[in-house]
């Protein structure tokens, strides 16, 4: 009894296993024959059968195709040529690189046309702190009433006759704000008579409403003072020119418009040249330095961060510029009560700076970066300079 039923049971599986297998044979034979229409290697339909340059409708023939799920596509892969539906990369109508606006690197916008019939104010402040006009406090913001900067003007030149000047040099220099001894240049406080960083008194100067103190400046082309610049020529120098803001009510329509400066961050101006000489008077037997001009330099850059050289903004001339300096106060940290004007800063050359440029040993009129590569031997030789002006008033004297 054992035994048949053993052969009974070992029959039945034997009958299982053999129409699993052909259940299995039915399943492969359907996978197979929907292969020619979908998959890897078809030539038509979605995938990557469409590939590499096919027609816009997707088969060898443009016509459309089916997928193994029964839905109708269009053309699909690298490089296709047309079709809505299309897709990839340099395809007409979507992807990267395309021309259709749709597509991910759809052309710029084109520029906001502005409505002549609506008005259009100017806005001064640009909020970066360069020549931005700043609101004067309704009270005294001090303890005590300060009048003697308003009324502050420096002391005139001792004056040196032409044949009393036995000796003179012409000596260029640059002020770096980041040292910090020169960290008042870039003091970012505002008080009643404006913003505090020099290059902010720079500006007041040259866009004052009062003639009397307004100062003109020269373009930095060249440092002789030759091509006067008007306000607006600085201001584009500087910042770039105006942008054209338009301004919207609640509901979305544009009612107005507002010219505003281009902002640019106030410290990426760092640097000052100076140009100025040394003259030895025989007649009070000492040497007097006179500085002649004023420029601010910025660092140009290529639209990847590239520094590509520097860029002298304009000349301002120093004596037409010392009005001006004398009444703003430079920054002490350690007594505030105890601050001097600019002019006198400039006139006690209370300053670190190098030299970039001489007219001693200099017959080709080159400046130090020009014949020495390497920026330490620069600062040696601004420094071998400096010693032998200061030597020849030494040596005129025996002891």
């Amino acid at each position: 009894m054992n035994t048949r039923s053993l052969k009974v049971i070992v029959l039945l599986l034997a009958v299982f296993v053999t129409v699993t297998r052909v259940e299995a044979q039915k399943k492969k034979g359907g996978a197979r024959s929907s292969s020619s229409r979908s998959g890897y290697g078809s030539t038509g339909g979605s995938g990557y059968g469409s590939g590499y340059g096919t027609p816009a409708g997707g088969t060898s023939g443009g016509t459309k195709t089916t997928t193994g799920s029964g839905t109708t596509t269009g053309g699909s892969g690298y490089g296709n040529t047309g079709g809505a539906a299309n897709s990839g990369y340099g395809n007409s109508g979507s992807g990267y690189g395309t021309n259709n606006t749709k597509g991910a690197a759809a052309a710029p916008a084109a520029a906001v046309q502005v409505n002549q019939n609506l008005p259009i104010k100017l806005v001064k402040s640009s909020g970066s702190g360069i020549g931005d006009s700043v609101t004067p406090s309704a009270r005294v913001d001090a303890a005590i009433d300060r009048q003697l900067v308003k009324d502050r003007n420096p002391l005139p030149y001792e004056h040196i006759r032409e044949d009393d000047a036995v000796y003179r040099q012409r000596v260029w220099r640059e002020i770096d704000t980041r040292e910090k001894i020169n960290l008042p240049f870039r003091n970012a406080a505002n008080e009643d008579n404006g913003n505090q960083r020099f290059i902010s008194i720079l500006m007041y100067a040259i866009q004052s409403d009062d003639e009397k103190n307004r100062v003109t400046v020269f373009s930095g082309e060249d440092d002789r003072f030759t091509t006067p610049m008007t306000k607006e020529e600085v201001s584009k120098t500087i910042t770039g020119g105006l942008d054209t803001v338009p301004v919207t009510n609640l509901e979305g329509e544009v009612v107005s418009y507002e010219a505003r400066q281009r902002m640019i961050e106030p410290d990426s101006i760092y640097r000052f040249r100076l140009k100025e000489e040394w003259i030895f008077d025989k007649e009070s037997s000492r040497m007097f330095v006179r500085i002649l001009g004023i420029a601010p330099i910025m660092m140009q850059y290529t639209t990847t961060g590239i520094p590509i050289g520097d860029r002298v903004l304009f000349w301002a001339y120093y004596p037409d510029l010392r009005p001006t300096l004398a009444k703003y106060e430079v920054f002490n940290g350690k007594n505030f009560a105890g601050r001097m004007s600019w002019e006198e800063l400039f006139e006690s050359r209370f300053f670190s700076s190098y030299l970039i440029k001489s007219s001693l040993d200099n017959p080709y009129d080159l400046s130090l970066k020009q014949y020495i590569k390497d920026p330490l031997f620069r600062l040696l030789e601004g420094e071998n300079i400096k010693e032998k002006i200061f030597n020849y008033e030494q040596d005129l004297w025996s002891y």
